[in-house]
């Protein structure tokens, strides 16, 4: 299948974003693209809210502008992301086909006036789906502008509806064959939930009390599913129409309702939309993260799809990025991966719900700082993309993440609401970011042997072949550090017996977990040489374990906190921040992992991918930077000698 490189090969690194002329009258766009140009834009993406304007009325069609469109962006040289509408249908169709909007779980409604007002479960949603896809794919798919199709928006929706009940029961048939296995795997015993019929089987609506987590478990991966459905419906299309197009949808970071591990082996390209938070001090460190997972996904170069060139209009308090800031984070992407370097929006829009959101030329114009920086960047891009477009980047280490895991730990009735999955994933990559490592994602099923280190933040449920896979790991040689809550449940989120796997127990040295010890928000516990938070466990060794540190004082005064045995170790707390950092730190060494520099300034950030080394610093104060050798910076054209000195938010990008 074609993937990224397909693009840019030809184009280079992907610069641009989402474009909505729709939004404007016709005598702007010669000027948009005229400001195109001028900042380096060589990639738009189009049709992505188009759905009433191509079809106004159902069954009619009005490409007329878009022909025009398609023709002015090609005349110009800049290569079009063709997007399905489908994300936000038109009012009509609602209005005429009440089975296409999805219904929250309290029954109700949820109507036109926004937008993913779809059922992903809607025979009638879907039909009107393919027909719009087939009719772009029959009209544009020899146009030559066209570089990639991109399905959807943000694939997001939930539904409890009726038709969506009637999809969940034929998926639990499909999954279980008989209500025994069902009932089985659902525990249905406790509080007399057996289920003698399928019609009797709804999708989890309000409850007077908790719901049964293993239903609702199995909503949720139903959920990924109908979506992944409508996105290989559309995707299968426009592929029959243009096998030589590669495909894409992008996600939101950490988003909980896609089974992402699923999804990339149904994508040409991955991509995601990234929005960190500029007033966040780990701003940086969760932009990383999401491009790592990304990259990681991926198996190589990667989309990003959407960013902010200024502040977006959805938080409580949307703070602009200062200057300097945006060039940063977006080097960042491409320091981890990225081959594409794109932006939501274009131009700001003076109407509707995002008029507050940012754009690549903002309210202020041509004139703004905005676009300013954004020229800035697209030069920037430019000398760089000969370089660096499609290199791989190489990690020793590898951190596992497992949606299942994470919808299973995240029901109700648990031990502790303070304890959040993505939270923990956050706290162990920043460990690893901060002491200069770089981490690859995995699937606790994935081959492991590639890597020097995994670590595992937490995956509360784990299948038997996960649990294989992680013994083999350490059995050939691979070092293993796990938090915990590991390993607590299986697949159909039942307890394993004595509370943890026992394989894991005994790869752990763990003779009896006896309780988990839950601390409140701003607890901590004392143990040797650090203090943990949020979590503690009552745990008694085997002989050939070694405590490597105890927690002192209390209830589990001298009783192991992380505990070692072999190459295998467990942190039965959450180490704050510094001491995490050193703990991982030193058992990547001990693996024989290294940062890719010695003596790295706190805040700078530096990554090898393929040959270049991205050096960026995070702070607002300048920072020198000791480098080996008389490498080349190919940003400014000149080489560096010994030392580099990087100014607020400043980068380099050397060669050797």
């Amino acid at each position: 299948m074609p993937d990224l490189s397909h693009v840019t090969r030809e184009r280079g690194i992907l610069y641009g974003g989402d474009y909505n002329p729709e939004q404007w009258p016709e005598e702007t766009w010669h000027e948009d693209v005229r400001l195109m140009k001028d900042a380096g834009v060589n990639s738009v993406t189009l049709g992505v809210f188009s759905w009433a304007k191509l079809e106004p009325r159902p069954g009619e069609r009005d490409f007329g502008w878009l022909d025009r469109l398609m023709d002015l962006i090609h005349d110009n040289g800049i290569g079009v992301v063709l997007a399905t509408p489908t994300a936000s249908p038109p009012p009509w169709m609602g209005h005429l086909h009440r089975d296409t909007l999805p219904v929250d779980q309290d029954g109700r409604t949820e109507w036109w006036g926004g937008r993913q007002h779809f059922s992903h479960s809607s025979a009638t949603y879907r039909r009107y789906a393919a027909a719009i896809t087939e009719d772009l794919a029959a009209r544009y798919g020899t146009h030559p502008a066209l570089t990639l199709w991109h399905i959807n928006n943000e694939y997001c929706t939930y539904d409890w509806s009726d038709e969506a009940a009637a999809r969940f029961r034929r998926w639990l048939q499909d999954k279980y064959g008989t209500l025994d296995a069902l009932n089985t795997a659902w525990g249905t015993a406790f509080w007399s939930q057996g289920y003698g019929a399928w019609d009797e089987i709804h999708t989890p609506r309000h409850a007077h009390y908790l719901k049964n987590p293993s239903q609702v478990l199995d909503f949720k991966r139903f959920t990924s599913d109908m979506l992944l459905e409508c996105y290989v419906a559309e995707r299968d299309i426009v592929r029959r129409a243009t096998p030589h197009i590669p495909v894409t949808t992008n996600f939101m970071p950490l988003w909980v309702g896609q089974d992402a591990w699923r999804w990339v082996e149904e994508e040409d390209v991955v991509s995601v939309d990234l929005y960190p938070d500029p007033r966040d001090p780990l701003g940086a460190q969760n932009g990383a993260l999401v491009q790592d997972m990304t990259r990681s996904q991926a198996r190589g170069p990667w989309m990003l799809m959407e960013q902010a060139a200024g502040p977006v209009n959805w938080r409580g308090v949307n703070h602009p990025k200062p200057r300097g800031l945006n060039r940063l984070w977006s080097l960042q992407a491409v320091a981890r991966g990225a081959d594409a370097v794109c932006y939501f929006q274009w131009r700001q829009s003076r109407q509707g719900a995002e008029k507050f959101h940012s754009g690549m030329v903002s309210h202020a114009g041509e004139e703004g700082r905005t676009y300013q920086e954004v020229k800035q960047l697209g030069a920037d891009l430019a000398r760089i993309s000969g370089e660096v477009a499609g290199s791989h980047s190489d990690s020793d280490i590898a951190i596992l993440h497992d949606w299942h895991a994470w919808w299973a730990g995240a029901q109700d009735g648990r031990l502790s609401t303070h304890v959040d999955h993505p939270d923990l994933l956050r706290a162990w990559h920043r460990a690893l970011w901060e002491a200069h490592l770089t981490t690859d994602f995995a699937h606790p099923e994935h081959d492991l042997s590639a890597y020097k280190l995994v670590v595992v933040p937490q995956l509360y449920a784990l299948t038997d072949a996960a649990i294989e896979n992680l013994l083999a790991y350490v059995r050939d040689g691979g070092t293993l550090v796990s938090g915990f809550l590991t390993g607590i449940a299986d697949e159909d989120d039942r307890v394993r017996t004595g509370g943890m796997d026992a394989r894991l127990r005994e790869l752990f040295g763990i003779r009896t977990l006896h309780e988990w010890w839950p601390l409140d928000a701003g607890e901590t516990v004392e143990c040797d040489g650090f203090r943990g938070t949020l979590w503690s466990e009552e745990i008694e060794k085997t002989e050939d374990a070694e405590a490597e540190a105890a927690y002192k004082g209390g209830e589990l005064d001298g009783l192991p906190a992380v505990l070692r045995k072999g190459r295998a170790r467990y942190v039965s707390t959450l180490p704050e921040p510094e001491a995490l950092r050193d703990l991982l730190a030193g058992v990547a060494a001990e693996a024989g992992v290294r940062p890719v520099l010695d003596a790295v300034p706190a805040g700078v950030e530096v990554v090898r991918r393929g040959e270049l080394l991205f050096v960026l610093n995070h702070g607002r104060e300048s920072v020198t930077v000791e480098v080996p050798g008389a490498p080349h910076d190919v940003l400014t054209g000149t080489d560096v000698e010994g030392e580099l000195t990087l100014g607020r938010y400043g980068a380099a990008v050397l060669k050797p």
